[in-house]
């Protein structure tokens, strides 16, 4: 899959000691043809990331600052809450998991490039459960699919349809 524009990655299946059980961390950055305020609104529309997350069956709000994901990942199903840690309009929002068999964290960060372009950047650390998700992450597999999302985001809010912003 090509992407208009660049994706850029900092660390390809960087594993980083955090306690006991390694972490997997990924960094990836792309420009998008929006103002900054435009794709944080689109960032923290949440239950509109099925339309570009691989993967990302649903994301319920509960509250708010937390959500309800439904994910579908190897076809493995898993459900797990997230809670907003951090939000500064147009330019930052950060989050972490709740639940107890999902544990990951992050944040995307909006930098204004002009009036018309933004670079978003994910940070996401996330703890592989079992062999196949160490595996995964070894193999650059998460990597590729962050990249891809963010691929898909920049058509989205680029592009539409789906864009709920006028």
């Amino acid at each position: 899959m090509s992407c208009p524009g660049r994706i850029a990655s900092e660390t390809p299946g960087e594993y980083r000691k955090l306690g006991p059980v390694p972490m997997s961390r990924v960094v990836q950055s792309t420009e998008v043809l929006i103002p900054a305020h435009i794709a944080y609104r689109q960032w923290t529309d949440f239950e509109s990331f099925p339309a570009f997350m691989y993967g990302v069956d649903s994301v319920a709000p509960l509250d708010a600052t937390s959500h309800r994901w439904a994910i579908r990942i190897g076809g493995v199903s898993r459900t797990f809450d997230s809670q907003i840690t951090e939000q500064k309009p147009d330019e930052r929002v950060a989050w972490r998991s709740v639940s107890a068999d999902v544990r990951h964290s992050g944040v995307v960060t909006l930098e204004h490039v002009d009036d018309s372009t933004t670079r978003v950047t994910t940070e996401i650390e996330w703890e592989p459960n079992d062999l196949v998700e160490r595996a995964a992450v070894a193999a650059g597999v998460v990597d590729y699919q962050i990249g891809v999302d963010l691929c898909r985001f920049k058509s989205f809010v680029e592009l539409g349809p789906y864009r709920t912003w006028p």
